[in-house]
Protein backbone atom coordinates (compact mmCIF):
# COMPACT_ATOMS: atom_id res chain seq x y z
CA UNK A 1 0.00 0.00 0.00
CA UNK A 2 1.24 3.44 -0.59
CA UNK A 3 1.87 5.79 2.43
CA UNK A 4 1.63 9.41 1.01
CA UNK A 5 4.52 11.18 2.04
CA UNK A 6 3.68 15.21 2.13
CA UNK A 7 2.84 14.72 6.38
CA UNK A 8 5.97 12.97 6.58
CA UNK A 9 7.78 15.74 4.31
CA UNK A 10 6.48 18.61 6.38
CA UNK A 11 7.56 16.80 9.79
CA UNK A 12 10.95 16.12 8.19
CA UNK A 13 11.16 20.34 7.64
CA UNK A 14 10.17 20.98 11.23
CA UNK A 15 12.24 18.49 12.19
CA UNK A 16 15.41 19.96 10.97
CA UNK A 17 14.45 23.50 11.31
CA UNK A 18 15.02 23.06 15.13
CA UNK A 19 18.64 21.79 14.62
CA UNK A 20 20.51 24.24 16.37
CA UNK A 21 23.53 25.98 13.96
CA UNK A 22 26.44 27.74 15.08
CA UNK A 23 27.02 31.55 14.09
CA UNK A 24 27.45 33.04 10.65
CA UNK A 25 30.48 32.35 8.88
CA UNK A 26 32.13 28.52 8.63
CA UNK A 27 33.24 27.58 12.30
CA UNK A 28 37.16 27.38 12.23
CA UNK A 29 39.26 25.81 15.54
CA UNK A 30 42.22 27.48 16.78
CA UNK A 31 44.81 26.99 14.28
CA UNK A 32 42.67 28.60 11.99
CA UNK A 33 41.58 25.48 10.15
CA UNK A 34 37.82 24.71 9.24
CA UNK A 35 35.86 22.99 12.07
CA UNK A 36 34.02 19.85 11.45
CA UNK A 37 29.75 20.35 12.25
CA UNK A 38 27.54 17.46 11.33
CA UNK A 39 24.92 19.30 10.43
CA UNK A 40 24.15 23.41 9.55
CA UNK A 41 20.99 25.50 8.03
CA UNK A 42 20.78 28.85 6.41
CA UNK A 43 20.57 30.31 3.10
CA UNK A 44 23.02 30.97 -0.04
CA UNK A 45 23.92 27.05 -0.61
CA UNK A 46 25.49 24.27 0.65
CA UNK A 47 27.95 21.53 0.97
CA UNK A 48 28.66 18.82 2.66
CA UNK A 49 31.46 16.66 2.39
CA UNK A 50 33.72 14.25 4.76
CA UNK A 51 36.40 17.17 5.11
CA UNK A 52 36.10 20.46 6.41
CA UNK A 53 38.78 22.21 4.22
CA UNK A 54 36.99 20.72 1.39
CA UNK A 55 33.46 22.36 2.08
CA UNK A 56 34.80 25.29 2.76
CA UNK A 57 36.30 25.36 -1.02
CA UNK A 58 32.94 24.64 -2.07
CA UNK A 59 31.25 27.56 0.31
CA UNK A 60 33.76 29.88 -1.09
CA UNK A 61 32.84 29.17 -4.07
CA UNK A 62 29.04 29.34 -3.55
CA UNK A 63 29.82 32.48 -1.81
CA UNK A 64 31.70 34.04 -4.96
CA UNK A 65 28.78 33.73 -7.06
CA UNK A 66 29.12 29.63 -8.37
CA UNK A 67 26.94 27.39 -8.54
CA UNK A 68 26.38 23.59 -7.43
CA UNK A 69 28.26 21.83 -10.04
CA UNK A 70 31.11 24.49 -9.54
CA UNK A 71 31.06 23.85 -6.34
CA UNK A 72 31.26 20.17 -6.19
CA UNK A 73 34.27 20.47 -8.61
CA UNK A 74 36.30 22.74 -5.92
CA UNK A 75 35.48 20.36 -3.27
CA UNK A 76 36.24 16.93 -4.99
CA UNK A 77 39.67 19.31 -5.96
CA UNK A 78 40.36 19.54 -2.40
CA UNK A 79 38.98 16.34 -1.28
CA UNK A 80 41.95 15.51 -3.49
CA UNK A 81 44.67 17.06 -1.21
CA UNK A 82 43.27 15.94 2.00
CA UNK A 83 41.72 12.40 1.22
CA UNK A 84 44.12 11.09 -0.69
CA UNK A 85 43.77 7.82 -0.41
CA UNK A 86 40.45 7.95 -1.05
CA UNK A 87 39.71 9.98 -3.89
CA UNK A 88 41.87 12.48 -6.67
CA UNK A 89 42.73 12.96 -10.36
CA UNK A 90 44.18 9.48 -10.35
CA UNK A 91 40.79 7.85 -9.90
CA UNK A 92 37.30 8.13 -11.11
CA UNK A 93 33.24 8.64 -10.31
CA UNK A 94 29.85 9.75 -10.82
CA UNK A 95 28.52 12.48 -10.99
CA UNK A 96 24.51 13.27 -10.61
CA UNK A 97 23.41 16.58 -11.20
CA UNK A 98 19.91 18.14 -10.86
CA UNK A 99 18.54 21.50 -12.83
CA UNK A 100 16.95 23.73 -10.73
CA UNK A 101 15.18 25.81 -14.26
CA UNK A 102 14.09 22.33 -15.95
CA UNK A 103 14.01 20.36 -13.26
CA UNK A 104 15.71 17.82 -14.57
CA UNK A 105 18.74 15.21 -13.33
CA UNK A 106 21.57 14.44 -15.00
CA UNK A 107 24.57 11.96 -14.71
CA UNK A 108 28.24 11.48 -15.75
CA UNK A 109 29.38 8.00 -16.09
CA UNK A 110 33.10 8.94 -15.02
CA UNK A 111 33.78 5.52 -14.07
CA UNK A 112 38.14 4.37 -15.29
CA UNK A 113 38.19 2.11 -17.95
CA UNK A 114 40.38 -0.78 -19.02
CA UNK A 115 43.32 -1.16 -20.96
CA UNK A 116 42.56 -1.10 -24.97
CA UNK A 117 44.24 -4.30 -24.87
CA UNK A 118 42.88 -6.13 -21.84
CA UNK A 119 40.96 -9.55 -22.45
CA UNK A 120 38.43 -11.51 -19.97
CA UNK A 121 41.73 -12.91 -18.16
CA UNK A 122 43.36 -9.77 -17.65
CA UNK A 123 43.91 -11.26 -13.70
CA UNK A 124 44.54 -14.62 -14.79
CA UNK A 125 48.29 -16.50 -15.07
CA UNK A 126 48.72 -19.96 -15.37
CA UNK A 127 44.88 -20.81 -15.85
CA UNK A 128 44.80 -19.50 -12.35
CA UNK A 129 43.09 -15.52 -11.03
CA UNK A 130 46.23 -13.79 -9.35
CA UNK A 131 46.47 -13.82 -5.51
CA UNK A 132 44.37 -10.10 -5.11
CA UNK A 133 46.89 -8.77 -2.30
CA UNK A 134 48.88 -9.17 -5.28
CA UNK A 135 47.08 -7.32 -7.85
CA UNK A 136 46.08 -4.21 -6.11
CA UNK A 137 49.47 -2.73 -5.67
CA UNK A 138 50.58 -3.44 -9.13
CA UNK A 139 49.88 -1.12 -12.24
CA UNK A 140 48.28 -4.45 -13.24
CA UNK A 141 44.98 -2.93 -11.10
CA UNK A 142 45.24 0.75 -12.75
CA UNK A 143 42.86 1.96 -14.88
CA UNK A 144 42.26 5.18 -17.44
CA UNK A 145 41.48 7.82 -15.06
CA UNK A 146 38.02 9.61 -15.49
CA UNK A 147 37.61 12.28 -12.34
CA UNK A 148 39.61 15.38 -14.89
CA UNK A 149 37.39 14.08 -17.50
CA UNK A 150 33.99 14.11 -15.30
CA UNK A 151 35.00 17.54 -13.75
CA UNK A 152 35.37 19.45 -17.24
CA UNK A 153 32.35 17.61 -18.57
CA UNK A 154 30.04 19.07 -15.58
CA UNK A 155 31.66 22.18 -15.90
CA UNK A 156 31.34 22.63 -19.81
CA UNK A 157 27.35 21.38 -19.59
CA UNK A 158 26.42 23.16 -16.49
CA UNK A 159 29.40 25.14 -14.42
CA UNK A 160 29.56 28.71 -14.32
CA UNK A 161 33.35 29.34 -13.19
CA UNK A 162 36.46 28.21 -15.33
CA UNK A 163 38.49 25.04 -13.70
CA UNK A 164 41.61 27.13 -13.23
CA UNK A 165 39.59 29.43 -10.93
CA UNK A 166 37.89 25.97 -8.81
CA UNK A 167 41.15 24.32 -8.52
CA UNK A 168 43.08 27.38 -6.70
CA UNK A 169 41.88 26.34 -3.37
CA UNK A 170 42.54 22.94 -3.39
CA UNK A 171 46.31 24.33 -4.81
CA UNK A 172 46.61 26.63 -1.80
CA UNK A 173 45.52 23.76 0.43
CA UNK A 174 48.20 21.52 -1.38
CA UNK A 175 50.57 24.27 -1.44
CA UNK A 176 50.09 25.78 2.36
CA UNK A 177 49.02 22.41 3.74
CA UNK A 178 46.29 20.70 5.80
CA UNK A 179 46.37 19.76 9.93
CA UNK A 180 46.58 15.98 9.94
CA UNK A 181 44.06 14.21 12.06
CA UNK A 182 43.82 11.43 13.59
CA UNK A 183 41.62 9.35 11.15
CA UNK A 184 44.61 10.88 8.32
CA UNK A 185 47.17 9.11 10.32
CA UNK A 186 45.18 6.14 10.81
CA UNK A 187 44.44 5.53 7.02
CA UNK A 188 48.40 6.10 6.50
CA UNK A 189 49.02 3.41 8.98
CA UNK A 190 47.40 0.91 7.20
CA UNK A 191 49.09 1.61 4.26
CA UNK A 192 52.27 1.89 5.36
CA UNK A 193 53.59 -1.22 4.27
CA UNK A 194 52.64 -0.59 1.07
CA UNK A 195 53.63 2.96 0.61
CA UNK A 196 57.51 1.66 1.52
CA UNK A 197 57.33 -0.60 -1.53
CA UNK A 198 56.97 2.91 -4.09
CA UNK A 199 59.82 4.67 -3.23
CA UNK A 200 57.69 8.45 -3.65
CA UNK A 201 54.69 7.36 -2.16
CA UNK A 202 57.05 6.89 0.68
CA UNK A 203 58.64 10.21 0.49
CA UNK A 204 55.13 11.83 0.17
CA UNK A 205 53.46 10.29 2.96
CA UNK A 206 55.95 9.15 5.50
CA UNK A 207 57.62 12.37 5.63
CA UNK A 208 61.36 11.69 7.63
CA UNK A 209 60.11 7.96 6.91
CA UNK A 210 57.79 8.34 9.58
CA UNK A 211 54.23 8.44 9.93
CA UNK A 212 52.66 12.25 9.81
CA UNK A 213 51.72 13.08 13.44
CA UNK A 214 48.44 14.50 14.26
CA UNK A 215 48.72 18.10 14.51
CA UNK A 216 51.04 18.81 11.96
CA UNK A 217 50.85 20.27 8.41
CA UNK A 218 50.82 18.15 5.66
CA UNK A 219 51.52 19.69 2.73
CA UNK A 220 51.68 18.20 -1.31
CA UNK A 221 53.56 20.44 -3.21
CA UNK A 222 53.93 18.11 -5.77
CA UNK A 223 49.94 18.36 -6.31
CA UNK A 224 50.10 22.07 -6.22
CA UNK A 225 52.13 22.24 -9.33
CA UNK A 226 50.10 19.62 -10.71
CA UNK A 227 46.42 21.89 -10.22
CA UNK A 228 48.35 24.72 -11.36
CA UNK A 229 49.03 22.99 -14.86
CA UNK A 230 45.72 21.36 -15.24
CA UNK A 231 43.71 24.99 -13.94
CA UNK A 232 46.43 26.65 -17.10
CA UNK A 233 46.37 24.53 -19.77
CA UNK A 234 42.76 21.96 -19.01
CA UNK A 235 42.24 18.69 -18.11
CA UNK A 236 43.26 17.82 -21.39
CA UNK A 237 46.99 17.84 -20.01
CA UNK A 238 46.13 14.83 -17.88
CA UNK A 239 45.15 12.68 -21.06
CA UNK A 240 47.83 14.25 -23.47
CA UNK A 241 51.21 15.24 -23.43
CA UNK A 242 53.98 14.64 -20.47
CA UNK A 243 51.93 14.19 -17.53
CA UNK A 244 49.35 11.12 -19.74
CA UNK A 245 53.60 10.25 -20.29
CA UNK A 246 54.28 10.29 -16.63
CA UNK A 247 50.73 8.01 -15.75
CA UNK A 248 51.65 5.27 -18.80
CA UNK A 249 55.39 5.21 -17.90
CA UNK A 250 54.31 4.28 -14.09
CA UNK A 251 51.48 2.21 -14.41
CA UNK A 252 53.64 0.30 -17.10
CA UNK A 253 57.45 0.30 -14.94
CA UNK A 254 55.66 0.73 -11.61
CA UNK A 255 58.60 2.46 -9.71
CA UNK A 256 59.73 -0.16 -6.75
CA UNK A 257 61.82 0.00 -4.39
CA UNK A 258 64.30 -3.39 -5.13
CA UNK A 259 65.02 -3.47 -1.83
CA UNK A 260 61.19 -4.21 -0.71
CA UNK A 261 61.34 -7.59 -2.61
CA UNK A 262 57.60 -6.52 -4.36
CA UNK A 263 56.99 -7.56 -7.19
CA UNK A 264 54.13 -4.76 -8.81
CA UNK A 265 53.37 -6.34 -11.79
CA UNK A 266 53.40 -4.51 -14.34
CA UNK A 267 49.70 -2.96 -16.37
CA UNK A 268 48.89 -2.78 -20.14
CA UNK A 269 48.28 1.52 -19.99
CA UNK A 270 49.08 3.28 -22.83
CA UNK A 271 48.92 6.84 -24.32
CA UNK A 272 46.24 5.64 -26.58
CA UNK A 273 44.18 4.35 -23.37
CA UNK A 274 44.21 8.22 -21.79
CA UNK A 275 43.87 10.01 -25.26
CA UNK A 276 40.67 7.76 -25.78
CA UNK A 277 39.01 8.71 -22.18
CA UNK A 278 35.49 10.23 -22.08
CA UNK A 279 33.22 10.47 -19.20
CA UNK A 280 29.93 9.76 -20.86
CA UNK A 281 26.75 11.93 -20.20
CA UNK A 282 23.63 9.55 -19.45
CA UNK A 283 20.14 9.61 -18.10
CA UNK A 284 19.65 8.77 -14.61
CA UNK A 285 17.48 6.17 -13.53
CA UNK A 286 14.43 6.61 -12.14
CA UNK A 287 12.47 4.52 -8.94
CA UNK A 288 9.25 5.94 -7.99
CA UNK A 289 8.98 5.44 -3.91
CA UNK A 290 6.09 6.56 -1.75
CA UNK A 291 5.19 8.70 -4.70
CA UNK A 292 8.60 10.41 -4.88
CA UNK A 293 11.33 10.40 -7.53
CA UNK A 294 14.21 8.96 -6.60
CA UNK A 295 17.28 9.40 -9.64
CA UNK A 296 20.58 8.20 -9.64
CA UNK A 297 23.57 7.01 -11.43
CA UNK A 298 22.66 3.81 -14.37
CA UNK A 299 25.11 0.83 -15.06
CA UNK A 300 28.47 0.88 -15.49
CA UNK A 301 27.63 1.60 -11.68
CA UNK A 302 24.94 -0.98 -10.35
CA UNK A 303 23.89 1.88 -7.91
CA UNK A 304 20.85 3.15 -9.45
CA UNK A 305 18.99 -0.29 -9.77
CA UNK A 306 20.16 -1.69 -7.38
CA UNK A 307 19.06 0.90 -4.74
CA UNK A 308 15.68 1.21 -6.92
CA UNK A 309 14.88 -2.36 -6.91
CA UNK A 310 15.34 -2.89 -3.38
CA UNK A 311 13.35 0.05 -2.60
CA UNK A 312 10.57 -1.55 -4.96
CA UNK A 313 10.51 -4.50 -2.86
CA UNK A 314 10.00 -2.32 0.02
CA UNK A 315 6.95 -0.29 -1.77
CA UNK A 316 4.26 -2.90 -0.56
CA UNK A 317 5.60 -2.62 3.46
CA UNK A 318 4.68 0.18 5.45
CA UNK A 319 8.18 1.17 7.06
CA UNK A 320 6.65 3.98 9.31
CA UNK A 321 4.45 1.48 11.57
CA UNK A 322 6.58 -1.37 11.64
CA UNK A 323 8.29 -2.53 14.39
CA UNK A 324 12.92 -2.34 14.13
CA UNK A 325 12.94 -5.91 14.16
CA UNK A 326 10.33 -6.14 11.13
CA UNK A 327 12.48 -2.86 9.39
CA UNK A 328 15.32 -4.53 9.76
CA UNK A 329 14.60 -7.77 8.66
CA UNK A 330 12.53 -6.36 5.55
CA UNK A 331 15.52 -3.98 4.76
CA UNK A 332 17.83 -6.91 4.75
CA UNK A 333 15.97 -9.53 2.69
CA UNK A 334 15.20 -6.72 -0.01
CA UNK A 335 18.90 -5.97 -0.12
CA UNK A 336 19.79 -9.86 -0.25
CA UNK A 337 16.88 -10.12 -3.22
CA UNK A 338 18.12 -6.64 -4.71
CA UNK A 339 22.32 -7.93 -4.70
CA UNK A 340 21.21 -11.37 -6.24
CA UNK A 341 19.73 -9.93 -9.20
CA UNK A 342 22.84 -7.22 -9.66
CA UNK A 343 25.47 -9.92 -9.43
CA UNK A 344 23.73 -11.50 -12.64
CA UNK A 345 22.44 -8.83 -14.51
CA UNK A 346 24.82 -5.34 -13.99
CA UNK A 347 27.81 -4.73 -15.77
CA UNK A 348 29.02 -2.23 -18.55
CA UNK A 349 26.09 -1.54 -21.16
CA UNK A 350 28.54 -0.89 -23.47
CA UNK A 351 29.44 -5.08 -23.58
CA UNK A 352 26.57 -6.70 -21.56
CA UNK A 353 22.67 -6.62 -22.28
CA UNK A 354 21.58 -4.92 -18.79
CA UNK A 355 18.33 -4.94 -18.39
CA UNK A 356 18.16 -1.73 -16.28
CA UNK A 357 14.25 -1.08 -17.26
CA UNK A 358 12.87 -4.35 -16.40
CA UNK A 359 15.26 -4.38 -13.02
CA UNK A 360 13.77 -1.28 -11.88
CA UNK A 361 9.92 -2.64 -13.05
CA UNK A 362 7.34 -3.16 -9.86
CA UNK A 363 6.29 -5.72 -11.55
CA UNK A 364 9.65 -7.68 -11.73
CA UNK A 365 10.07 -6.02 -7.57
CA UNK A 366 6.44 -7.73 -6.55
CA UNK A 367 7.42 -11.18 -8.14
CA UNK A 368 10.49 -10.81 -5.63
CA UNK A 369 9.06 -9.57 -2.90
CA UNK A 370 7.12 -12.26 -2.42
CA UNK A 371 10.13 -14.27 -1.33
CA UNK A 372 10.13 -12.05 1.73
CA UNK A 373 8.00 -14.09 4.72
CA UNK A 374 8.15 -12.84 8.49
CA UNK A 375 9.06 -16.09 10.06
CA UNK A 376 12.13 -17.08 7.96
CA UNK A 377 15.12 -16.05 6.02
CA UNK A 378 16.48 -16.54 2.77
CA UNK A 379 19.83 -18.46 2.22
CA UNK A 380 22.50 -16.68 0.47
CA UNK A 381 23.87 -16.52 -2.00
CA UNK A 382 20.67 -16.27 -3.24
CA UNK A 383 19.77 -17.33 -6.90
CA UNK A 384 19.11 -14.32 -9.23
CA UNK A 385 15.42 -13.91 -10.98
CA UNK A 386 14.73 -12.98 -14.69
CA UNK A 387 13.64 -9.49 -14.74
CA UNK A 388 12.94 -9.65 -18.45
CA UNK A 389 10.55 -12.44 -17.83
CA UNK A 390 9.06 -12.06 -13.94
CA UNK A 391 7.61 -15.29 -12.51
CA UNK A 392 6.09 -15.06 -9.11
CA UNK A 393 8.78 -16.06 -6.31
CA UNK A 394 10.42 -17.81 -8.64
CA UNK A 395 13.47 -19.60 -6.58
CA UNK A 396 14.95 -21.22 -9.52
CA UNK A 397 18.40 -20.59 -11.51
CA UNK A 398 21.92 -20.73 -10.17
CA UNK A 399 23.19 -18.54 -7.66
CA UNK A 400 26.63 -16.64 -7.50
CA UNK A 401 28.29 -15.41 -4.41
CA UNK A 402 28.88 -11.56 -4.17
CA UNK A 403 32.50 -10.58 -5.17
CA UNK A 404 34.98 -8.33 -3.66
CA UNK A 405 35.01 -4.66 -4.09
CA UNK A 406 37.54 -2.01 -2.14
CA UNK A 407 35.82 0.71 -0.09
CA UNK A 408 38.42 3.47 -0.20
CA UNK A 409 35.72 6.39 -1.92
CA UNK A 410 34.35 9.64 -0.75
CA UNK A 411 31.19 11.58 -1.41
CA UNK A 412 30.59 14.98 -1.69
CA UNK A 413 27.13 16.99 -2.04
CA UNK A 414 26.05 20.55 -2.77
CA UNK A 415 23.44 23.09 -3.41
CA UNK A 416 23.36 26.37 -4.48
CA UNK A 417 21.10 29.50 -4.29
CA UNK A 418 19.08 28.93 -7.38
CA UNK A 419 18.28 25.56 -6.12
CA UNK A 420 20.49 23.36 -8.38
CA UNK A 421 22.06 20.01 -7.03
CA UNK A 422 24.57 17.72 -7.06
CA UNK A 423 25.82 14.25 -5.26
CA UNK A 424 28.48 13.37 -6.57
CA UNK A 425 31.32 10.24 -5.35
CA UNK A 426 34.60 10.14 -6.13
CA UNK A 427 36.99 6.93 -5.84
CA UNK A 428 40.51 5.46 -6.09
CA UNK A 429 38.75 1.80 -5.20
CA UNK A 430 40.44 0.38 -1.90
CA UNK A 431 42.35 3.06 1.23
CA UNK A 432 45.17 4.08 -0.40
CA UNK A 433 44.26 3.01 -4.16
CA UNK A 434 47.31 1.10 -5.97
CA UNK A 435 49.87 2.69 -3.60
CA UNK A 436 51.50 4.41 -6.38
CA UNK A 437 52.22 8.01 -6.48
CA UNK A 438 53.21 9.05 -10.17
CA UNK A 439 56.95 10.83 -9.38
CA UNK A 440 56.93 14.60 -9.10
CA UNK A 441 53.02 14.89 -9.52
CA UNK A 442 51.83 14.75 -6.21
CA UNK A 443 48.57 11.61 -6.90
CA UNK A 444 48.03 8.30 -6.15
CA UNK A 445 46.77 5.71 -9.08
CA UNK A 446 43.60 3.96 -8.34
CA UNK A 447 43.58 -0.10 -9.08
CA UNK A 448 39.80 0.25 -9.75
CA UNK A 449 40.16 -2.01 -12.32
CA UNK A 450 40.03 -5.02 -8.94
CA UNK A 451 36.81 -4.26 -9.16
CA UNK A 452 36.37 -6.80 -11.95
CA UNK A 453 35.70 -10.28 -11.44
CA UNK A 454 39.14 -11.86 -11.87
CA UNK A 455 37.32 -15.09 -13.06
CA UNK A 456 33.41 -15.76 -13.00
CA UNK A 457 32.19 -15.49 -9.48
CA UNK A 458 30.24 -18.94 -10.35
CA UNK A 459 31.12 -20.98 -13.81
CA UNK A 460 27.77 -21.58 -14.06
CA UNK A 461 26.34 -18.05 -14.05
CA UNK A 462 27.30 -15.72 -16.72
CA UNK A 463 29.57 -13.19 -14.70
CA UNK A 464 28.67 -9.24 -16.74
CA UNK A 465 31.66 -8.31 -14.56
CA UNK A 466 34.50 -9.70 -16.61
CA UNK A 467 37.71 -7.67 -17.88
CA UNK A 468 37.73 -6.19 -21.43
CA UNK A 469 39.00 -3.60 -23.67
CA UNK A 470 38.19 -0.49 -22.59
CA UNK A 471 35.27 -2.00 -20.54
CA UNK A 472 34.27 0.03 -17.33
CA UNK A 473 34.34 -2.08 -13.58
CA UNK A 474 31.10 -2.68 -12.19
CA UNK A 475 30.53 -0.11 -9.53
CA UNK A 476 28.48 0.16 -6.55
CA UNK A 477 28.37 3.67 -6.35
CA UNK A 478 24.59 5.16 -5.66
CA UNK A 479 24.46 9.56 -5.67
CA UNK A 480 20.83 9.93 -5.28
CA UNK A 481 18.75 12.72 -5.45
CA UNK A 482 15.22 12.58 -4.43
CA UNK A 483 12.14 14.66 -6.15
CA UNK A 484 9.02 15.63 -4.84
CA UNK A 485 5.58 15.91 -6.81
CA UNK A 486 6.55 19.20 -8.05
CA UNK A 487 10.08 17.58 -9.64
CA UNK A 488 11.66 20.12 -6.68
CA UNK A 489 14.76 18.81 -4.05
CA UNK A 490 13.30 16.57 -1.31
CA UNK A 491 17.00 15.28 -0.58
CA UNK A 492 20.25 14.57 -2.24
CA UNK A 493 22.84 11.82 -0.51
CA UNK A 494 25.67 9.24 -1.12
CA UNK A 495 28.40 7.33 0.48
CA UNK A 496 31.23 5.77 -0.02
CA UNK A 497 32.34 2.26 1.26
CA UNK A 498 32.32 -0.62 -1.96
CA UNK A 499 29.29 -2.97 -1.78
CA UNK A 500 28.38 -1.14 1.20
CA UNK A 501 27.20 2.12 -0.80
CA UNK A 502 24.08 0.61 -1.60
CA UNK A 503 22.87 -0.41 1.17
CA UNK A 504 24.20 3.18 3.34
CA UNK A 505 21.84 4.65 0.55
CA UNK A 506 18.98 2.00 0.88
CA UNK A 507 19.63 2.53 5.00
CA UNK A 508 19.31 6.46 5.27
CA UNK A 509 17.04 6.96 2.05
CA UNK A 510 14.63 4.97 4.28
CA UNK A 511 15.29 6.21 7.71
CA UNK A 512 15.00 9.58 6.53
CA UNK A 513 11.73 8.98 4.08
CA UNK A 514 9.80 6.58 6.15
CA UNK A 515 11.23 6.49 9.62
CA UNK A 516 10.78 10.07 10.20
CA UNK A 517 14.52 10.35 11.09
CA UNK A 518 15.91 13.78 10.67
CA UNK A 519 18.42 13.73 8.06
CA UNK A 520 21.78 13.82 10.29
CA UNK A 521 20.55 10.79 12.62
CA UNK A 522 19.17 8.81 9.04
CA UNK A 523 23.26 9.41 8.67
CA UNK A 524 23.81 8.42 12.48
CA UNK A 525 21.92 5.57 12.94
CA UNK A 526 23.67 2.23 13.38
CA UNK A 527 24.11 0.48 9.98
CA UNK A 528 23.28 -3.07 9.04
CA UNK A 529 24.50 -4.43 5.23
CA UNK A 530 23.22 -7.72 3.53
CA UNK A 531 25.16 -8.08 0.20
CA UNK A 532 23.86 -11.91 -1.10
CA UNK A 533 26.15 -13.36 1.96
CA UNK A 534 25.60 -16.00 4.45
CA UNK A 535 25.79 -13.12 6.96
CA UNK A 536 25.38 -9.65 7.47
CA UNK A 537 27.20 -7.08 8.60
CA UNK A 538 26.36 -4.87 11.87
CA UNK A 539 27.46 -1.76 13.43
CA UNK A 540 28.18 -1.85 16.96
CA UNK A 541 24.69 0.10 17.85
CA UNK A 542 23.07 -3.14 16.30
CA UNK A 543 25.76 -5.70 16.72
CA UNK A 544 24.83 -5.55 20.93
CA UNK A 545 21.42 -4.40 20.11
CA UNK A 546 18.18 -6.65 21.64
CA UNK A 547 17.01 -7.23 17.83
CA UNK A 548 20.10 -8.86 16.87
CA UNK A 549 18.87 -11.60 19.40
CA UNK A 550 15.46 -11.50 17.83
CA UNK A 551 16.03 -11.42 14.34
CA UNK A 552 18.92 -14.10 14.96
CA UNK A 553 16.01 -16.44 16.34
CA UNK A 554 14.18 -16.13 13.25
CA UNK A 555 17.36 -17.49 11.38
CA UNK A 556 19.52 -14.21 10.78
CA UNK A 557 23.40 -14.29 10.64
CA UNK A 558 25.91 -11.61 11.67
CA UNK A 559 29.09 -10.71 12.30
CA UNK A 560 30.91 -7.37 13.40
CA UNK A 561 31.53 -4.54 10.99
CA UNK A 562 33.04 -1.36 13.16
CA UNK A 563 31.92 1.02 10.65
CA UNK A 564 30.15 0.80 7.12
CA UNK A 565 29.90 3.95 5.09
CA UNK A 566 30.29 7.83 5.85
CA UNK A 567 27.08 9.77 4.17
CA UNK A 568 26.41 13.28 3.66
CA UNK A 569 23.56 14.72 1.98
CA UNK A 570 21.66 18.11 1.87
CA UNK A 571 17.90 18.42 2.07
CA UNK A 572 16.06 21.69 0.72
CA UNK A 573 13.67 23.34 3.18
CA UNK A 574 10.72 25.85 2.79
CA UNK A 575 12.08 29.56 1.73
CA UNK A 576 15.39 28.87 -0.21
CA UNK A 577 16.66 27.11 2.84
CA UNK A 578 19.06 24.40 2.87
CA UNK A 579 20.48 21.35 5.38
CA UNK A 580 23.36 19.82 5.02
CA UNK A 581 24.63 16.69 6.70
CA UNK A 582 27.20 14.52 7.83
CA UNK A 583 28.50 12.06 10.12
CA UNK A 584 28.48 12.41 13.60
CA UNK A 585 31.58 10.21 13.77
CA UNK A 586 32.47 7.85 11.33
CA UNK A 587 35.76 8.45 9.75
CA UNK A 588 36.28 11.17 11.93
CA UNK A 589 32.84 13.27 11.39
CA UNK A 590 32.19 14.63 8.57
CA UNK A 591 31.70 18.34 7.95
CA UNK A 592 28.70 20.12 6.75
CA UNK A 593 28.39 23.66 6.11
CA UNK A 594 26.25 26.60 4.66
CA UNK A 595 26.53 29.83 3.07
CA UNK A 596 24.27 31.88 5.32
CA UNK A 597 23.76 30.10 8.73
CA UNK A 598 20.49 30.66 10.36
CA UNK A 599 19.91 29.69 14.08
Amino acid sequence: MRRPVARNLAVLAVSAAVVSVGAAGPPTTETGTAEKVPVAVGYGGAVASVDADASAAGIEVLRKGGNAVDAAVATAAALGVTEPYSAGIGGGGYFVYYDAKSRTVHTIDGRETAPLTAGSDLFVEDGKAIPFAQAVSSGLGVGTPGTPATWQTALDKWGSRKLGTLLRPAERLARDGFVVDATFRSQTASNETRFRYFPDSAELFLPDGELPVVGSTFKNPDLARTYAELGRKGVGALYRGDLAEDIVDTVNEPPVDPGSGWNARPGELSVKDLAAYRAKLQKPTKTSYRGLGVYSIAPSSSGGTTVGEALNILEGTDLSKAGEDQYLHRYIEASRIAFADRGRWVGDPAFEDVPAKELLSQKYADSRACLIKDDAVLTSPLAPGDPRDPAACATGGTAAPTTYEGDSTTHLTAADKWGNVVAYTLTIEQTGGSGITVPGRGFILNNELTDFSFTPANPAVHDPNLPGPGKRPRSSIAPTIVLDQHDKPVVALGSPGGATIITTVLQTLTGFLDRGLPLVDAIAAPRASQRNGAQTDLEPGLYNSESKARLEAVGHSFRLNPEIGAATAVQRLPNGKWLAAAEKVRRGGGSAMVVHPVP
